[in-house]
């Protein structure tokens, strides 16, 4: 296998979508953990929702709505400048600490984020971050107004880098995006931060689930969607040793 591009997803792979978190429990004291959760829940669903019923609307559009229906749900009332605050925060998402490293480690490759999010979203997150710094693209599933994991998302990459899928490795901690990105023939390496004896043992040290746990069983454990990714690795930092165990 020839790499002459790695492309990482962005929410969750390149940026902790966790690190709402402060942020909402500064606006809802006591309620940070459930919004936190729910809103990500809903935020991928509508994006599904909206690719299946052909009505697209940017993720900035997409992010709003899966915050107020999540706000509303929960019976919380809030201010126009309650409710910025807490998108903000999207465009200053952490970075995952060993993100900027592994990705420095492998500039000799093309490095590329393909991600749902809006060309202002990224590219706001992407200079708040450094990032901008490392990357040759930052690529938007706008250019096709449909979201990941439709395959016009995923031909994208060769359309913009120029890079055939065969000498693609996408990056992602999502299960649901490493399937799709594989289906569509791509070379895939899925980010297993949390494994299955993990969640095991998170659920029995709590006759109530909290929310994070419920997420983490929800969205960070490989789908049963009959792809498997090509590599398994559990930290952005064990990046450079795979790209260059695949190269030589």
């Amino acid at each position: 296998m020839t790499i002459k591009a790695v492309v990482f997803d962005a929410y969750g792979t390149l940026y902790d979508v966790q690190s709402v978190a402060d942020v909402t429990e500064d606006a809802f004291p006591g309620y940070g953990g459930i919004i936190t959760q729910v809103w990500r829940i809903k935020q991928l669903e509508y994006s599904w929702l909206r690719s299946l019923m052909r009505r697209y609307q940017d993720f900035s559009v997409v992010t709003r709505d899966s915050l107020a229906y999540t706000l509303r749900s929960l019976g919380l009332q809030y201010d126009d400048d309650a409710f910025a605050r807490i998108i903000d925060k999207y465009l200053h998402l952490d970075l995952y600490p060993d993100a900027l490293a592994a990705l420095s480690a492998i500039k000799d490759c093309k490095l590329a984020i393909l991600s749902n999010g809006s060309p202002d979203m990224l590219n706001a997150l992407v200079q708040n971050s450094g990032l901008e710094r490392v990357l040759d693209a930052t690529i938007s599933v706008d250019a096709k107004k449909i979201f990941k994991p439709s395959p016009e998302v995923y031909a994208l990459i060769e359309e913009v880098l120029h890079v055939p899928p065969a000498e693609v490795l996408f990056i992602s901690s999502n299960p649901w995006d490493a399937c799709g990105a594989k289906a569509f023939g791509l070379h895939v390496a899925w980010i297993e931060r949390v494994t299955p004896e993990a969640m095991a043992l998170a659920c029995l040290e709590s006759e109530t689930l909290p929310p994070l746990t419920m997420f983490k069983i929800l969205r960070t454990q490989m789908d049963e969607l009959g792809f498997e990714p090509d590599h398994r690795i559990h930290s952005l930092s064990e990046l450079p040793a795979l790209v260059s165990a695949q190269r030589s």
